[in-house]
């Protein structure tokens, strides 16, 4: 196998640090333990305008390491794992042809608002493949974002149609196109991000359900906060590197912590009687099927992985909790009571807790 190398990292466009990012702890957490557990579905974060959504998402997709890539494949194939391979590098695999290993930032993709399903899923060229015997096939977004981050931003403003298809590859990790009996799949396992504005409408509720977390930012009130945030957006506009520079460290070192709670993550446990209360919490809020208790194990099992630890606890649960379930809650128009609320009653009531904790 060959190695090619990678492009010096100052011709690479400079992004805000993920670490100086101020506040917004439930965004930051949500997308975090969708990097280390990428199966709990993406996440939807929903919050005012201007509240850092994009920036916090790019900072993400800079902040995690470089992948390893067959070179010149347009799927971003992983040389050493099948399932994220294109059948065409699987072939070369099984017919022992040597490949080409590149190093490759996680790719971010934008997602624009006016895209086709075509630009999403990509196109067959049917005259080709009738012509040559050949299955022409134009890569689309999604081949792009395979083992990266899928962003959509106000993705309640996008054709609910495509958001069914971005759900469904982002659940079953294959994307397929089909046009007059050609039929094409690829892997396109990523996470996928969406935000919006709920003053710019709802997502309707079968496919908000389909996001792994919810989280709710809001716009930060604190004077001395806003000022921070102001500053330091000003330096770092004034001269990106140097501030970069300052940030240096804690970035590597949270860089370190997510590849050790990736590779942590599949010796954590989760204790039998705490996924009886886990189920119990949705029983009681009658959440629809068993999304809500599968996404709230995942996410405990990941923030303990973050943690360092093997063994998942009640305070792991508590804190994810709200992000997995309060999309999953029927909506009652006449009800004043914040969803997130009513989910952490429940939670202390079944596990026995204060109201006040």
């Amino acid at each position: 196998m060959t190695v090619t190398p990678q492009a010096p990292p100052k011709t690479r466009r400079v992004v805000f640090p993920f670490t100086a990012i101020v506040g917004q702890e439930e965004m930051k957490l949500s997308l975090m333990l969708n990097v280390i557990d990428p199966k709990i579905g993406g996440v939807m974060i929903m919050g005012d305008r201007g509240t850092g959504k994009s920036t916090t998402i790019r900072a993400l997709a800079d902040l995690l390491p470089e992948i390893d890539v067959v070179a010149n494949d347009p799927f971003n194939s992983d040389p050493n794992d099948p399932d994220l391979m294109s059948d065409e590098v699987r072939q070369k695999v099984d017919e022992a042809i040597p490949l080409t290993i590149a190093k490759k930032k996680v790719a971010m993709v934008d997602l624009p608002l006016g895209a086709t399903e075509d630009r999403v899923c990509g196109t067959i060229d049917i005259e080709k493949a009738l012509s040559e015997g050949v299955k022409a096939f134009e890569p689309g977004l999604l081949a792009k974002a395979n083992r990266g981050i899928l962003y959509v931003d106000e993705v309640n403003l996008l054709d609910d149609h495509l958001v069914d298809v971005l759900l469904d590859s982002a659940a079953s990790g294959w994307n397929t196109v089909e046009r007059e009996g050609i039929s094409i799949r690829h892997p396109a396992r990523f996470v996928l991000v969406g935000s919006g504005n709920p003053e710019e409408g709802e997502l309707r509720p079968q496919l908000l359900d389909r996001f792994g977390m919810h989280a709710e930012i809001h716009t930060v009130k604190e004077p001395p906060l806003r000022v921070k945030i102001v500053e330091q957006r000003a330096e770092f506009d004034g001269n990106p590197l140097s501030f970069l520079e300052k940030y240096n460290l804690e970035q590597e070192e949270l860089q370190r912590k997510l590849v050790e709670a990736q590779n942590l993550l599949p010796s954590v446990e989760l204790d039998y009687d705490l996924r009886v209360k886990i189920s119990e919490v949705c029983s009681e809020l009658d959440v629809d099927g068993l999304r809500g208790d599968i996404v709230t194990n995942r996410a405990a099992k990941a923030l303990a992985a973050l943690e360092g630890r093997t063994t998942v606890t009640v305070d792991d649960i508590r804190r994810v909790i709200v992000l997995c379930l309060r999309h999953r809650l029927r909506k009652d128009p006449l009800e004043s009571i914040d969803s997130g609320y009513k989910v952490l009653k429940a939670f202390n009531r079944v596990f026995g807790l204060e109201e006040n904790s």
